[in-house]
């Protein structure tokens, strides 16, 4: 009698236990009911070594954020160049670009040593980014990511891969998941790094033995730095000039894809020069032409390699154009 009146007690208290955690690990967890969400748990602890009680925890107050949604359907790399350029390049920028440059003269100096990358392009990154700090985001991470990861099938993989990641992250530098904030789309702070490049990319520069993008500038600079040698940056050489179009078939000149450049000397025959009459390119020289839409018609710069290298951060013609001249301008 007593025997079984303690299992029923015991059945009791597991039912109650399990209630109470799925109350704390699963009801204020907005995507707990998601198609993806057992896969994406999978795939969490096989790829980061994650538990299946470390992820439910770290979701456990989740929210969804719809309004991340309308904003993929309409980013800032839908406006014409001389609107999205008017955003970036700007007097205030500029300033504080050039205060930025002051203030971190050794870090920028050495990341460019060690990793031939122009101060001007690292400076043009944590411009455009964040405007040298001063925005780095305000959203949850977390949030955002699971949003995209559930509610975004477009590229659903993708963010559920970076929403692993950032638990992951969280949980090596102990600091809470919801305490972590950045973009709409998940990046984290100075250079609005996805987590999974935090891991790879990221650089301990102010030597306390703790990569910090959200409160470090010098890890930033560093880590942007790497970021863009180990895309292939090439040293010393140049990233484009303004150029003129006298033909009357741009959409055969306009490069498709900048992973596949072409000989000068064919866009030449074409009716591609540069602006300037002064710069010389021989007709060897790998190239593309790109065209940007100004506000009185068409604008083209011939680019290298270099060019390229910018839209892997982002890849989007437009940002990549926006990072190098707001940098030329800092340093000018």
């Amino acid at each position: 009698m007593w025997l079984k009146k303690l299992n029923k007690i015991g059945q009791h208290i597991t039912i109650l236990s399990t209630a109470f955690l799925c109350t704390s690990f699963c009801q204020a967890n907005d995507f707990i009911n998601a198609p993806n969400y057992d896969a994406f748990k999978q795939n969490a602890m096989q790829k980061y070594g994650l538990s299946s009680d470390q992820i439910d925890q770290a979701m456990a107050d989740a929210k969804a954020r719809p309004n991340i949604l309308s904003i993929m359907q309409r980013p800032g790399e839908s406006k014409p160049w001389y609107q999205y350029q008017s955003m970036f390049l700007t007097s205030g920028t500029i300033q504080k670009g050039i205060q930025f440059k002051s203030q971190y003269a050794d870090a920028l100096q050495r990341a460019e040593q060690q990793f031939g990358v122009p101060q001007s392009i690292i400076l043009g990154i944590l411009g455009v980014e964040t405007g040298f700090g001063s925005n780095k985001g305000s959203i949850i991470t977390r949030d955002a990511l699971a949003t995209l990861a559930f509610g975004y099938p477009k590229r659903a993989d993708y963010f559920s891969d970076e929403l692993g990641a950032l638990i992951a992250w969280a949980y090596k530098d102990g600091d809470p998941i919801s305490s972590i904030t950045g973009s709409y789309a998940g990046a984290v702070g100075y250079p609005q790094f996805m987590p999974s490049n935090i891991a790879k990319y990221g650089v301990d520069y102010d030597g306390n033995g703790h990569v910090d993008l959200r409160n470090s500038a010098p890890d930033a600079i560093a880590s942007i730095a790497n970021y863009l040698a180990q895309q292939g940056w090439q040293k010393d050489q140049p990233i484009g000039f303004p150029a003129q179009y006298k033909g009357n078939n741009p959409d055969a000149v306009i490069s498709q894809n900048l992973s596949n450049p072409l000989p000068y000397g064919l866009l030449r025959q074409q009716g591609v020069q540069p602006l300037n009459p002064l710069v010389n390119i021989d007709d060897l020289e790998l190239v593309n032409l790109i065209q940007l839409q100004g506000e009185y018609g068409p604008i083209y710069y011939i680019t290298y390699p270099n060019f390229q290298v910018i839209t892997t951060y982002n890849r989007s013609r437009m940002y990549a154009t926006a990072v190098w001249q707001l940098g030329n301008e800092i340093e000018n």
